[in-house]
């Protein structure tokens, strides 16, 4: 089995591996055209060049990072603002009606706590989920395997270490529940 199925699997893979390196220079290259493109129907086709699928009806605003491009589905209506940092090892799906505002990071990837694993490229991707009618706040880090329900409100500066319920408010670092008042 090749590295990127590993990857794509949810497996431990080489993330020094010559063929994931190959892909994050496609992505890097093509994301560079992409963050330079002043037409928005034009980076549209950049990021489906890369297999990402993107609803016609949503916005990704530049600049944008990726670590492959290809592991990233965004539903209708959705607003993606500057300076996004997506590290889409794993699938990222991203729902309709759903803000996420600017300089968010999405991290897919983990790599190994041992340290002579890490250094030789043992890591593995897990999910991320941001179902519909989410709202990000700016500057909010989600970890690898986060899924944050619908309606769920993330404030702005939160890490987000595990799962949002449905029109849950949190905030912090780590991100809890907000009390009601």
């Amino acid at each position: 089995m090749s590295e990127l199925q590993n990857m794509r699997e949810g497996q431990t893979y080489n993330c020094l591996d010559q063929k994931l390196t190959d892909l994050r220079a496609l992505a890097f290259l093509t994301l560079h055209e992409f963050n330079n493109e002043i037409d928005a129907q034009k980076r549209a086709e950049l990021l489906k060049k890369l297999g990402a699928s993107v609803s016609t009806t949503s916005h990704i605003a530049p600049p944008l990072e990726m670590s492959y491009g290809c592991h990233l589905s965004l539903g209708q209506q959705s607003y993606i603002n500057s300076g996004a940092i997506i590290l889409d090892n794993a699938q990222v799906s991203i729902g309709d009606n759903v803000m996420i505002g600017p300089r968010v990071q999405v991290y897919t990837a983990a790599h190994s706590l041992d340290a002579d694993k890490r250094i030789a490229g043992d890591e593995i991707a897990k999910p991320v989920t941001i179902k519909d009618k989410v709202w990000i706040g700016g500057g909010v880090i989600i970890l690898p395997g986060v899924t944050i329900n619908e309606g769920a409100i993330v404030g702005a500066g939160s890490v987000v270490t595990k799962d949002v319920p449905s029109y849950a408010r949190v905030a912090g670092n780590p991100a809890t529940l907000m009390a009601k008042k």
